[in-house]
């Protein structure tokens, strides 16, 4: 199910909910994308028919940020659970293993996705990682090559947002797998590169304060979240009259 912000569409859906829809995917072959929705992305949209298209087009729109789920409350909507893009790869990780499904990470710097393999091995034990490849490969056959060769079902992308997920989709159809997500910097911090905020910070979704606090410069992209619930508030109201 999927409620719409600022013409975005979102999944309402937790991760419990959420992981099985995705797997039942991966048995009946439907390619689909999973990107990762934030008040930054759902505002740049607005201005971007061409990111408004791409966000939209994906099969999964998963709530990550704080922000997204106070402007479903505005909208008294039906998102109450963030579901972060690095988390859900890390559930995904985990199912995959259980479900014996093979992935792939692909992007960073060289050494990192080897790295966060490394770590992904450690974490889960029987997981059945079928390759990696850096972001730095200038060759997109080689990289298209190498992948449908490992033949994973999960693919992870490490390019930042939007890189990543127009890469997917420019490529997608030419690919073996089935499941993709665009991670951004997840593997650096698999790979132990960066530090995510500390779980207390995480569980109140104040992850976004700890990241302020240790870099400042950060305050004008933070100034956009209370102008973006201002006219989600703005939208609603329009709505009831």
């Amino acid at each position: 199910m999927k409620e719409t912000v600022l013409g975005i569409n979102v999944n309402t859906e937790n991760y419990d909910e959420l992981i099985p829809m995705i797997f039942d995917r991966i048995e009946t072959k439907e390619k689909s994308l999973i990107v990762a929705i934030n008040p930054e992305k759902i505002i740049k949209a607005k201005n971007d028919p061409s990111l408004k298209k791409l966000l939209n087009d994906a099969e999964f729109q998963i709530p990550d940020g704080i922000g997204v789920i106070l402007a479903s409350k505005i909208q008294k909507g039906q998102i109450t659970s963030r579901v972060t893009g690095v988390d859900m790869m890390m559930r995904l990780c985990e199912e995959a293993a259980k479900r014996q499904k093979a992935i792939f990470l692909y992007g960073g710097k060289p050494g990192i996705a080897d790295k966060a393999a490394e770590k992904l091995r450690e974490l889960y034990p029987s997981i059945i990682i079928s390759g990696t490849q850096d972001g730095y490969e200038k060759d997109n056959e080689k990289v298209i090559a190498k992948i449908n060769e490992a033949k994973p079902d999960l693919l992870f992308v490490a390019m930042g947002s939007p890189k990543q997920e127009s890469w997917i989709n420019a490529n997608r159809e030419q690919l073996h797998p089935t499941i993709y997500q665009g991670v951004g910097g997840s593997f650096d911090v698999l790979a132990g590169n960066v530090k995510r905020a500390p779980e207390a910070f995480q569980k109140i979704g104040m992850e976004w304060f700890y990241r302020l606090m240790k870099e400042p410069k950060r305050i004008k992209r933070q100034i956009a979240l209370p102008l973006f619930l201002l006219e989600v508030a703005r939208g609603s109201k329009k709505k009831q009259v």
